[in-house]
């Protein structure tokens, strides 16, 4: 520290004490400190002095506090303030975090569990799916980027570090167009595309989406997908060659995963994984399932974005889930329709049951009629109100004309006349040498369908029913 640009105990802008360094890259230094206002610790980011002259340099670190300060994701390290020491010299005041940066956790682990490494790349995205929603392009994807910290609740939390030469697409300025020159090569050659390695300039956000096939590929596998003794010969087989595959390394990886990294590893940019959105979906099967929110999120940025495709159609998130589904299509394509509710088949069952209790009524009728005819007194009538069919879910009401049962007389031979029926107001003065037979009242029973022949009942006396209006007319059955 004594080198830097600050010193242990050296207080900033009246509220940060100096307190540590933490680490040190080729034009910067991070350090500890704490707020003295705020009673917290913060990191300070600054420039060695032999970059704080340069305006190129001065430009991208002030441009990385922009784009950090843009993304409100809790998966990047929050820049929470800005400054200059007395000298010129430009900070940054982050978020401070606790943990290592996922270049040591190769280090030390060698390959990580597939749903370690798929979840750590998938929180990565949910911060590029926000640059990338706001036009902003990272560029310098590495291992030594991706900070893993550690939630109050003790999950990972990905931070993803260093926007420095981050690219806005679409910038009409020329201080961003020039800091960003043909010749220039920015970025991490390991973890570069191939039109990167080309142009700088020129790259989309798909050159952020390779640099995350390659971090994937090198946490499952502990290596590489390229490597070169010299920047030519790494750049010849980046641009050139195919990766070595990843089963020959790692043969319990599962094919299809192996194959959303070659996708993400295409030289073609118009080939590859087409967003961080895309890839989160690819990737969801393969992550736990806490890792759902970030797949979604990602998605949800990019369809908003308007950068979705038809890809982003999330898969079910459990067999659970999808059991509720799959009997309701079962039911529904039973019935041949769209489910829309149980009140229109319940209304087919009960037409059904009522033309079926219908026809066993005219049917039972019709064979009523094969009895001779006889003369009949009458007696108060007997009302049948209703049939009820056994097929319906419940009783059915029919309406049925108003029928009047008369007891019959004793059947007479041919040659004998038959008196005419006495109507019920002459019932009194009927002659006592014509016998009557008490009458018993009878219901009609519910009748599923025409009785067999052979249960037909036996013949009684003949009867003739009478309609409640007086009428004359006699009907048989």
């Amino acid at each position: 520290m004594d080198d830097g640009p600050v010193r242990e105990g050296d207080v900033l802008a009246g509220k940060y004490r100096v307190e540590r360094v933490l680490g040190a890259g080729g034009m910067g230094v991070v350090v500890a400190a704490w707020h003295l206002q705020l009673e917290e610790r913060v990191a300070l980011k600054f420039l060695l002095p032999g970059f704080a002259g340069n305006s190129e340099v001065v430009a991208r670190f002030a441009r990385e506090a922009r784009s950090a300060a843009k993304i409100k994701s809790e998966h990047v390290a929050r820049v929470t303030d800005v400054g200059t020491l007395d000298g010129g010299a430009p900070y940054l005041v982050m978020e401070f975090l606790s943990g290592v940066d996922l270049a040591a956790v190769i280090k030390q682990r060698g390959v990580l569990a597939i749903e370690d490494a798929v979840e750590y790349v998938l929180q990565a995205s949910e911060a590029l799916g926000e640059a990338h929603s706001l036009g902003i392009v990272h560029r310098d994807l590495k291992p030594g980027n991706l900070f893993l910290a550690k939630r109050h609740d003790g999950s990972p939390c990905v931070k993803v570090l260093d926007f420095g030469i981050s690219k806005v697409v679409g910038a009409t300025g020329s201080s961003d167009h020039a800091m960003t020159a043909t010749h220039a090569m920015l970025g991490s050659p390991l973890y570069m595309s191939p039109e990167q390695m080309l142009s700088a300039k020129n790259v989309d956000h798909r050159s952020d989406v390779w640099a995350l096939g390659v971090i994937l590929y090198e946490l499952l596998t502990g290596t590489p997908p390229f490597q070169g003794d010299s920047i030519a010969e790494l750049a010849l087989r980046v641009t050139r060659e195919s990766p070595r595959p990843m089963r020959d390394l790692r043969p319990d990886l599962p094919p299809a995963l192996e194959r959303v990294v070659l996708r993400c590893l295409e030289k073609d940019p118009g080939k590859r994984v087409q967003n961080v959105g895309e890839l989160a979906v690819a990737l969801a099967e393969f992550g736990p399932k806490r890792a759902r929110i970030s797949v979604e999120r990602v998605s949800r940025m990019m369809r908003d974005a308007g950068m979705s495709a038809s890809q982003l159609a999330l898969p079910p998130s459990s067999d659970a889930d999808t059991e509720p589904q799959a009997a309701s299509a079962v039911t529904d394509g039973a019935w041949g329709k769209t489910r829309t509710g149980s009140g229109s088949s319940r209304s087919w069952v009960t037409m059904g049951a009522v033309a079926v209790a219908a026809a066993g009524a005219v049917a039972w009728m019709l064979l009523r009629t094969e009895t001779p005819p006889a003369s009949t007194v009458s007696e108060p009538a007997v009302t049948a109100t209703s049939v009820e069919s056994p097929a319906a879910a419940a009783p059915v009401p029919v309406p049925v004309p108003a029928v009047v049962v008369e007891p019959s007389l004793p059947p007479v031979s041919s040659g004998d006349r038959v008196s005419p029926p006495i109507r019920p107001a002459e019932a009194s003065s009927a002659p006592s040498e014509i016998p009557r037979r008490a009458a018993k009242p009878r219901t009609l029973p519910s009748v599923p369908g025409p009785p067999p022949a052979a249960s037909a009942p036996p013949k009684k006396p003949p009867v003739v029913v009478r309609s409640t209006e007086d009428s004359d007319l006699e009907g048989r059955f």
